[in-house]
């Protein structure tokens, strides 16, 4: 009879681990995407992860506005 009991404590504990590591992989990949958007274009609130694309984006989307400070470096 032990063994039965020691079957279904296995099998909850296996499908709460899983259950675990499902939550953790979806929300980590989400957040860490959300982190990696820093910069902001001041015209048209678009997120880029670097610099450099956001000087890329400036330039191709908002030729006719001057170039921002904080860009002319990059």
């Amino acid at each position: 009879m032990a063994r039965g009991q020691q079957k279904i404590q296995s099998q909850q504990k296996n499908a709460k681990r899983l259950n675990d590591k499902k939550k953790q992989e979806g929300h980590d990949q989400k957040a860490a995407a959300q982190k990696a958007l820093t910069h902001v274009c001041t015209v048209c609130k678009a997120q880029m992860p670097d610099p450099k694309t956001h000087r890329q984006h400036f330039e191709n989307k908002h030729p006719k506005l001057p170039l921002p400070d904080d860009l002319k470096d990059a």
